[in-house]
Protein backbone atom coordinates (compact mmCIF):
# COMPACT_ATOMS: atom_id res chain seq x y z
CA UNK A 1 0.00 0.00 0.00
CA UNK A 2 1.12 3.60 -1.12
CA UNK A 3 1.82 6.26 1.59
CA UNK A 4 -1.05 8.37 0.11
CA UNK A 5 -3.42 5.49 0.30
CA UNK A 6 -2.40 5.01 3.99
CA UNK A 7 -3.04 8.67 4.55
CA UNK A 8 -5.95 8.51 2.64
CA UNK A 9 -7.08 5.11 5.01
CA UNK A 10 -5.98 6.72 8.18
CA UNK A 11 -8.45 9.59 7.63
CA UNK A 12 -11.45 7.14 7.54
CA UNK A 13 -10.11 5.54 10.83
CA UNK A 14 -8.59 2.34 9.31
CA UNK A 15 -7.03 0.90 12.49
CA UNK A 16 -5.21 -0.91 10.51
CA UNK A 17 -3.87 1.74 8.24
CA UNK A 18 -2.98 3.82 11.65
CA UNK A 19 -0.99 0.40 12.90
CA UNK A 20 0.92 0.53 9.64
CA UNK A 21 1.62 4.18 9.96
CA UNK A 22 2.68 3.96 13.50
CA UNK A 23 4.84 1.28 12.11
CA UNK A 24 6.15 3.21 9.45
CA UNK A 25 7.20 6.51 11.80
CA UNK A 26 7.37 5.47 15.20
CA UNK A 27 11.11 5.18 15.19
CA UNK A 28 11.64 8.95 13.60
CA UNK A 29 9.11 10.39 15.49
CA UNK A 30 10.60 9.00 18.70
CA UNK A 31 13.83 9.88 18.45
CA UNK A 32 12.42 13.34 18.41
CA UNK A 33 10.37 13.16 21.39
CA UNK A 34 13.14 11.31 23.31
CA UNK A 35 15.43 14.65 22.31
CA UNK A 36 12.85 16.77 23.71
CA UNK A 37 11.57 14.99 26.52
CA UNK A 38 13.63 14.66 30.17
CA UNK A 39 13.62 10.40 29.85
CA UNK A 40 12.71 7.58 27.75
CA UNK A 41 9.47 6.72 30.00
CA UNK A 42 8.15 10.33 29.21
CA UNK A 43 9.29 10.19 25.33
CA UNK A 44 7.15 7.21 25.09
CA UNK A 45 4.45 8.76 26.81
CA UNK A 46 4.71 11.68 24.43
CA UNK A 47 5.31 9.67 21.32
CA UNK A 48 1.76 8.52 22.28
CA UNK A 49 0.26 12.01 22.86
CA UNK A 50 1.85 12.69 19.12
CA UNK A 51 0.20 9.80 17.22
CA UNK A 52 -3.16 10.73 18.59
CA UNK A 53 -2.58 14.14 17.48
CA UNK A 54 -1.83 12.81 14.02
CA UNK A 55 -4.26 10.50 13.66
CA UNK A 56 -7.05 13.09 15.03
CA UNK A 57 -5.53 16.14 12.62
CA UNK A 58 -4.59 13.67 9.18
CA UNK A 59 -7.78 14.61 7.53
CA UNK A 60 -6.29 18.53 7.48
CA UNK A 61 -3.16 16.59 5.82
CA UNK A 62 -3.74 17.65 1.99
CA UNK A 63 -0.55 16.47 0.41
CA UNK A 64 0.94 19.19 0.20
CA UNK A 65 4.78 18.94 1.41
CA UNK A 66 6.41 16.34 2.88
CA UNK A 67 4.13 14.07 5.15
CA UNK A 68 7.14 13.37 7.75
CA UNK A 69 7.92 16.80 7.58
CA UNK A 70 4.24 17.34 8.89
CA UNK A 71 4.38 14.56 11.50
CA UNK A 72 7.63 15.57 12.56
CA UNK A 73 5.80 19.27 13.77
CA UNK A 74 2.78 17.71 15.06
CA UNK A 75 5.12 15.23 17.80
CA UNK A 76 7.80 18.64 18.40
CA UNK A 77 4.42 21.29 19.12
CA UNK A 78 2.95 18.08 21.39
CA UNK A 79 6.10 17.82 23.48
CA UNK A 80 6.87 21.34 23.41
CA UNK A 81 2.77 21.57 24.44
CA UNK A 82 3.77 19.92 27.98
CA UNK A 83 6.17 23.01 29.01
CA UNK A 84 4.65 26.06 28.00
CA UNK A 85 2.25 25.11 30.81
CA UNK A 86 5.00 24.35 33.22
CA UNK A 87 6.10 28.18 33.26
CA UNK A 88 9.76 26.52 33.05
CA UNK A 89 11.08 30.14 31.70
CA UNK A 90 12.86 32.93 33.49
CA UNK A 91 12.17 36.32 31.73
CA UNK A 92 15.50 37.85 31.35
CA UNK A 93 17.25 41.27 30.04
CA UNK A 94 18.40 40.62 26.31
CA UNK A 95 21.48 43.07 27.11
CA UNK A 96 23.19 40.66 29.37
CA UNK A 97 23.34 37.64 27.21
CA UNK A 98 27.15 36.70 26.71
CA UNK A 99 28.26 34.15 24.10
CA UNK A 100 29.46 31.28 24.88
CA UNK A 101 31.52 28.84 22.47
CA UNK A 102 31.85 24.99 23.13
CA UNK A 103 34.72 23.47 22.17
CA UNK A 104 34.05 19.98 21.06
CA UNK A 105 37.12 17.74 19.44
CA UNK A 106 34.90 15.15 18.23
CA UNK A 107 37.28 12.13 18.18
CA UNK A 108 37.23 12.43 21.95
CA UNK A 109 33.68 12.28 22.79
CA UNK A 110 31.17 9.42 22.05
CA UNK A 111 27.58 10.91 20.44
CA UNK A 112 26.26 8.83 23.09
CA UNK A 113 28.21 10.93 25.70
CA UNK A 114 27.35 14.06 24.31
CA UNK A 115 23.70 13.10 23.93
CA UNK A 116 23.63 12.37 27.72
CA UNK A 117 24.72 15.75 29.21
CA UNK A 118 22.40 17.35 26.33
CA UNK A 119 19.81 15.10 27.87
CA UNK A 120 21.11 16.52 31.51
CA UNK A 121 19.93 20.30 31.01
CA UNK A 122 17.53 21.66 32.70
CA UNK A 123 13.73 21.54 30.64
CA UNK A 124 13.97 25.28 29.12
CA UNK A 125 17.92 24.75 28.53
CA UNK A 126 17.78 21.69 26.96
CA UNK A 127 14.57 22.49 24.73
CA UNK A 128 16.43 26.02 23.59
CA UNK A 129 19.67 23.97 23.29
CA UNK A 130 17.33 21.54 21.03
CA UNK A 131 15.66 24.03 18.77
CA UNK A 132 18.06 26.11 18.00
CA UNK A 133 21.58 23.74 17.38
CA UNK A 134 20.03 20.51 16.53
CA UNK A 135 17.25 21.87 14.40
CA UNK A 136 18.24 25.12 13.12
CA UNK A 137 14.56 26.94 14.47
CA UNK A 138 15.79 31.21 14.88
CA UNK A 139 15.62 32.85 18.29
CA UNK A 140 12.13 34.46 17.06
CA UNK A 141 10.92 30.77 15.92
CA UNK A 142 11.96 29.59 18.93
CA UNK A 143 10.13 32.66 21.24
CA UNK A 144 7.19 31.63 19.19
CA UNK A 145 6.79 28.36 20.03
CA UNK A 146 7.80 28.17 23.49
CA UNK A 147 5.92 31.27 24.17
CA UNK A 148 8.80 33.35 25.28
CA UNK A 149 10.41 36.52 24.22
CA UNK A 150 13.16 36.57 21.88
CA UNK A 151 15.80 37.52 25.09
CA UNK A 152 14.65 34.48 27.34
CA UNK A 153 15.80 32.27 23.94
CA UNK A 154 18.83 33.47 24.00
CA UNK A 155 19.82 33.55 27.46
CA UNK A 156 18.58 30.06 27.38
CA UNK A 157 20.91 28.91 24.40
CA UNK A 158 24.04 30.91 25.96
CA UNK A 159 23.38 28.95 29.83
CA UNK A 160 22.95 25.56 28.00
CA UNK A 161 26.11 26.61 26.18
CA UNK A 162 27.52 27.21 29.81
CA UNK A 163 26.63 23.94 31.46
CA UNK A 164 27.55 21.60 28.32
CA UNK A 165 31.19 23.85 28.28
CA UNK A 166 31.64 23.16 31.87
CA UNK A 167 30.68 19.46 31.47
CA UNK A 168 32.98 19.09 28.61
CA UNK A 169 35.75 20.20 30.41
CA UNK A 170 35.31 18.09 33.31
CA UNK A 171 35.08 14.95 31.15
CA UNK A 172 38.52 16.07 29.59
CA UNK A 173 40.37 16.54 33.15
CA UNK A 174 38.69 13.67 34.12
CA UNK A 175 40.20 11.70 31.46
CA UNK A 176 43.72 12.95 31.70
CA UNK A 177 43.26 11.73 35.34
CA UNK A 178 42.50 8.28 34.47
CA UNK A 179 45.51 8.07 31.74
CA UNK A 180 48.31 9.09 34.61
Amino acid sequence: MSLNQLIENCKINDTKAQGELYKLFSSKLFSICLKYSRNYAEAEDNLQDAFLTIFNKVEQYKHKGSFEGWMKRITVNTVLQRYRNEKVFDIVNENSIEEVEVDIEEDNFSIDYLLQIIQELPDRYRLVFNLYVLDGYSHKDIADMLDINVGTSKSNLARARQILKKNIEDYKLSQSLQSL
